[in-house]
């Protein structure tokens, strides 16, 4: 890759081999080592054959849990990762609406009380 001007970060690929290998085995980042390594029809369908792992997911009543980056990003739902990771709690002790003042000229005595005009 060197050769063709492409650096890859090593971290990446200690990354890959990390997915690969975390099960005991090698598996290939294919339809068919994913298969092995995931259940998730959702993760399945985003990767390659999308009608027939949907359709397989129906006909057998597969449920799936939504705990992947893949099947969140499908649903719409924020990843458990980074800052989606953590479910906090915080009390304010603000008053969320704030107290409305008076306008400048909205009292009784800036109040027109004759509407009348006269058109000569």
């Amino acid at each position: 890759m060197k050769y063709h001007g492409i650096e890859i970060d090593r971290r990446h690929l200690t990354l890959l081999a990390d997915l690969m290998t975390f099960k005991g085995e090698v598996h290939g980042i294919t339809r068919y080592g994913l298969a092995k390594v995931k259940e998730s029809a959702l993760m399945l369908a985003s990767f390659e054959k999308t009608a027939d792992h949907l359709f397989d997911a129906a006909y057998y009543g597969q449920e799936d849990a939504i705990t992947g980056v893949s099947e969140s990003i499908i649903l719409g739902n924020p990843m458990s990762m980074g800052t989606g990771f953590f479910k906090l709690l915080h009390k304010s002790s603000t008053d969320p609406l704030p107290q409305r003042k008076p306008l400048l000229f909205d009292t009784p005595e800036f109040h027109l009380q004759d509407y009348s005009f006269q058109m000569s």
